[in-house]
């Protein structure tokens, strides 16, 4: 007995730091349902996995040429710019095309969604045309649009090296190939045709699309990473940095916004109707602008019409923007959730310390006010932070408001609870029905750099250094081909229990694949009202999740236009799907009072960029009609509301000063 005491006695610390250890194991562990119960939940859904169909011909690569500063980081360095959206470019009515954004061939590339319909056009990669470019240059994302307001969808790419490209789709244009589009400067003076590029050196990660000023026309925020330089230039030694620190970094490149100020149709035959857009560079107060930007989302939070952005930032203090713009003029002011006992400083918007890479909105709750989902880095024993899921406070839309308006952000982060604090080192994410259940599931997708040689412990010494030493990426870790940080991270899909809690079922879906994701993109692509998904892969194929959900509830559809943007082209052309009615609110009330909000969403995300399609689940059983509000802006500005009632399936509106079924 003596032994035993004076060996206890002897290794009192040790017992205590195992205890400490094993505490804070069980406290931070991914909760989990057992098996049988995430069978139960995953069984309303069902996805195909398909190939999607890719050019060839190109220069495969596995990591970027780099910086010289950068040459022991470059698997680091290359980690982004694999993304993805669907939309209907061909004017055929469904958003059955997608525009992928390839870091293996650093080229953007128009494809077909597999299955019907997949022979329409080949796969085919977009050309800059006469504008200068290099190769220092290359894309990190693709959000479709229709920029110039002809009602054809035009794509915006923005890149790292380089300002964005619009490509603007041709009238002309008989099939989707790259002749179909004309490539012209976003920024306003830039280099022109036939010159070595010597334009600005942005390094773009995120755009969000929307009527920021209420004009009635669509704007683009631009939200850049890495400061202004040569980060691409194998050549260079000079010109760039790393963030000045891990949690409040301010030395990551200016952001931009750009205001529709008007078209002009084109005297060449067959050349799309050019547009020109204000290039505004002090919108943002310097601590927001100057921040490490990894994803965006506008949407009008409190109801009039003017969008709200919410900026994701790498490095700490994502930013929630309340919108006080008038019409030429874009305006916002940031607001600070309140700080309440017991509530960490991270767990607050405006205030946080964490690493913001994804950002969609809902109504989790039903009660009609959004609710927000940010993701961040969350891996258990890497870096532990959580995800953000921020439930809305305020008492109704008046409530919050007032709230924005004094300044606050009446949202709480309820992700613990709710099951979705700790998914991974997570990026894009995106929420949406896919089985019309009347709930939305919660895609998300996870993963840094895939390789074969463990680097999170030298990570995890570089989250402890001092701000002072990581702006010098002489004292990053060594991160190169064949390095692996999270690389078998996997997909999530999480989908609400009967007790309110949230569970992963990718697993059980057949989409738990141990590779590195970015980029989500969702529409409906067959007209069948079950949403199917799309998901770039760093590094690696991009994925088409074909939805087969076995018995899908009913749904209500919305393809939402501007009024008079709809036309059919000329003999042999491809038709005008028409202008996205971007920023529209719509409200369904199901009986008993249940709300469900959506948007017309103009792009919003990581890389990953959602159809412009609305579309609600109405659950098993209802047959309808179903009661709905529409609230909008008309091309002069001003906001028009409607009530209807719709019968369950797809309709087409053309939103004027009224909203009419075409």
């Amino acid at each position: 007995m003596m032994a035993i005491l004076t060996f206890l006695r002897r290794n009192v610390p040790g017992i205590v730091a195992l205890g400490l250890i094993l505490s804070l194991f069980y406290a931070v562990r991914l909760p989990s349902a057992p098996a049988a119960e995430k069978e139960d939940l995953a069984r309303p859904y069902g996805f195909t996995p398909m190939n999607i169909s890719l050019p060839g011909g190109y220069r495969q690569q596995t990591v970027r040429r780099v910086n010289k500063d950068y040459k022991n980081i470059d698997a680091w360095i290359s980690s982004v710019g694999a993304g993805i959206a669907m939309n209907d470019l061909d004017g055929d009515g469904l958003s059955n095309d997608l525009c992928v954004t390839d870091p293996r061939i650093d080229q953007v590339v128009v494809t077909p969604t597999p299955g019907a319909g997949a022979r329409r056009y080949a796969p085919f990669a977009l050309s800059p045309g006469a504008l200068p470019m290099s190769d220092t240059m290359a894309p990190m994302g693709c959000a479709p649009g229709d920029f110039n307001e002809d009602g054809r969808m035009d794509l915006l790419v923005y890149l790292w090296g380089r300002t964005p490209i619009l490509h603007l789709a041709r009238p002309d244009a008989k099939t989707l190939n790259a002749a179909s589009y004309t490539a012209t400067e976003l920024v306003p003076g830039a280099p022109g045709a036939g010159k070595t590029y010597a334009g600005p050196q942005w390094n773009s990660n995120a755009v969000a699309v929307d009527d920021f000023d209420g004009d009635g026309h669509v704007d683009i925020y631009l939200g850049n990473y890495f400061p202004h330089g040569p980060v691409l230039d194998d050549k260079a030694n000079w010109g760039v940095e790393m963030n000045r620190s891990l949690s409040k970094a301010h030395n990551g490149g200016e952001d931009y916004f750009f205001r529709f100020t008007g078209t002009r149709k084109s005297g060449a035959k067959g050349e799309p109707a050019a547009v020109s857009f204000q290039k505004i560079d002090d919108v943002l107060p310097k601590d927001v602008s100057k921040g490490w930007v990894l994803a965006s989302g506008a949407n009008d939070l409190d109801g009039d019409q003017l969008p709200e952005l919410y900026i994701a930032q790498d490095h700490g203090k994502d930013a929630l923007l309340y919108n006080r713009s008038t019409p030429g003029r874009i305006a916002f002011s940031p607001v600070h959730g309140k700080r309440t006992p017991g509530l960490p400083k991270s767990k607050r918007i405006g205030a946080d310390s964490f690493k913001g890479m994804g950002i969609d909105f809902t109504d989790f709750d039903h009660d009609g006010l959004y609710d927000m989902f940010v993701s961040n880095i969350t891996t258990t024993f890497g870096i532990q932070e959580s995800n953000f899921q921020f439930i809305a406070t305020a008492k109704d839309q008046r409530d919050l408001q007032r709230q924005l308006r004094s300044g606050g952000a009446p949202w709480k982060d309820e992700s613990t609870g709710l099951g979705t604090a700790w998914a991974g080192w997570c990026w894009d994410v995106k929420m949406a029905d896919f089985a019309n259940t009347g709930d939305p599931a919660i895609a998300q997708t996870t993963g840094f750099v895939k390789g074969e040689v463990n680097r999170w412990p030298q990570l995890q010494e570089l989250a402890a250094s001092n701000d002072m030493v990581v702006e010098n990426p002489r004292w990053w870790p060594h991160v190169k081909a064949g390095d692996d940080i999270a690389g078998s991270q996997k997909l999530h899909f999480f989908v609400k229990g009967d007790k309110g809690r949230y569970e992963d079922v990718a697993e059980q879906l057949g989409m738990g694949i141990p590779v590195p994701t970015r980029g989500i993109a969702i529409g409906d692509s067959d007209g069948d009202g079950r949403l199917d998904m799309a998901v770039a892969r760093q590094w690696d194929e991009p994925v088409y999740y074909h939805n087969q959900a076995p018995t899908p509830g009913g749904f209500l559809g919305l393809r939402l236009t501007r009024e008079g943007s709809a036309a059919t082209a000329q003999a042999g052309a491809l038709a005008a799907p028409g202008t996205p009615a971007v920023g529209t609110q719509v409200t369904v009330t199901m009986p008993g009072g249940r709300k469900q909000l959506a948007r017309v969403d103009g792009g919003s995300g990581h890389s990953g960029k959602r159809s412009n399609e609305v579309h609600f689940g109405l659950g098993s059983g209802f047959t309808g009609p179903v009661q709905v509000h529409l609230r909008w802006r008309d091309q002069a500005g001003q906001v028009r509301e409607q009530d209807l009632q719709l019968t369950p399936g797809w309709h087409s509106l053309s939103l004027g000063s009224q909203a009419k079924e075409k």
